[in-house]
């Protein structure tokens, strides 16, 4: 389906900043590993569970060849992340706000307030992206939008982002390799 697969730990009960530093080097290792085996393409990005991370973490993804983050919920455009020792690695928008599962399930939001933010959140990045591109992450999981209640509001709000011009529905792998071919420095 052209689906990009990234790390997200090897569970979600147990995060990285729960782990001593062997451990979660191991556990990154393994998680890659196994999304490479399973799906023939080691995944050149990581969201952490819980966007946990420790003081080890970047430099153990930087490692294993991870070209980027999404952890790191602080703009709407990437970056680089100086990780030391010559490293770095890029940062790509996430969102805690445009996200089913605060917005839904922490806050008890309504799907018709979802849509609703949705819709305002794109119409701000489209209209500073006039400028200079912007990435909207819409975070989701299957088990809260997926529902039948719901999904017919995430088709409303994605039907709405499609109809405008000049939009691209794109993977985080897309997103990077279009960053920095579009001659982004450090």
């Amino acid at each position: 389906l052209g689906w990009e697969i990234l790390g997200h730990n090897e569970t979600n009960s147990l995060w990285l900043n729960q782990m001593e530093p062997e451990e979660e080097r191991q556990s990154i290792g393994r998680t890659l590993s196994k999304i490479a085996g399973l799906s023939g393409k080691k995944p050149r990005g990581w969201l952490g569970a819980g966007l946990a991370e420790t003081w080890h973490t970047l430099d153990y993804l930087a490692d294993e060849g991870v070209q980027y983050v999404a952890d790191w919920v602080s703009d709407d455009q990437p970056f680089f992340m100086d990780i030391g020792d010559g490293k770095r690695l890029v940062s790509i928008p996430y969102s805690y706000e445009i996200n089913d599962s605060p917005f839904l399930y922490t806050r008890n939001g309504t799907i018709d307030q979802f849509v609703a933010a949705i819709k305002r959140q794109f119409d701000t990045l489209y209209a500073e992206g006039a400028q200079s591109g912007r990435v909207m992450a819409i975070c989701l999981h299957p088990y809260l939008i997926g529902v039948p209640h719901r999904i017919a509001g995430l088709d409303e709000a994605i039907g709405y982002i499609a109809s405008h011009d000049g939009v691209w529905f794109a993977t985080g792998e897309e997103i990077v390799s279009a960053w920095l071919q579009s001659g982004a420095t450090f």
